[in-house]
């Protein structure tokens, strides 16, 4: 079997409500959640593991100094572009991502699939990634002057399962 491009194959959903078990969300629970995909800025989307914290622990009787991985890390940032009407206002029906992620500190459960077309509808035995996860201050993007309206959101990801299968 050939490798899959990534193009167009990772589907973002943000739930508001956790799952009932991390490790395997459901197609209801996915299908209540609101689709981002095509909401959030391609080239700087980053939701995962970051470098493990490592520990200066070793056996009395061993020689030099060494270090092993500790816990795990996790990090992410997501732009949402904005959708805005020829006033300035925001336009309600597009404006989905912006509204969820605006305001630091809102409580949210990522749930990030790869392999089928991001537009495919979840389905059992899917492999997906899920990441608990509060928002950040939004800040400016550096390229604000030459591209869409948009703010990079940081998330801090407080516990992640990137080995769920999606239940029926």
């Amino acid at each position: 079997m050939p490798k899959t491009l990534a193009d167009g194959r990772i589907a973002l959903v943000a739930l508001t409500t956790a799952p009932a078990n991390m490790s395997a969300p459901t197609v209801a629970e996915l299908k209540a959640g609101t689709r981002l995909e095509c909401r959030i800025n391609k080239s700087d989307y980053q939701l995962g593991a970051d470098a493990d914290s490592t520990i200066d622990e070793q056996e009395l009787c061993k020689r030099g100094a060494s270090q092993d991985f500790g816990p795990s890390s996790w990090s992410g940032s997501l732009t949402p572009f904005r959708y805005l009407d020829g006033d300035g206002k925001a336009d309600t029906d597009n404006d989905v991502a912006w509204d969820l992620l605006k305001v630091k500190g809102t409580h949210l459960w990522l749930v990030e699939r790869e392999g089928p077309a991001y537009d495919a509808e979840f389905a059992a035995g899917q492999e997906v990634a899920v990441y608990e996860c509060n928002t950040g201050t939004p800040q400016k993007p550096s390229d604000r002057t030459t591209g869409y309206i948009k703010r990079v959101v940081p998330v801090s990801v407080l516990d992640a399962e990137e080995t769920a299968v999606v239940a029926a």
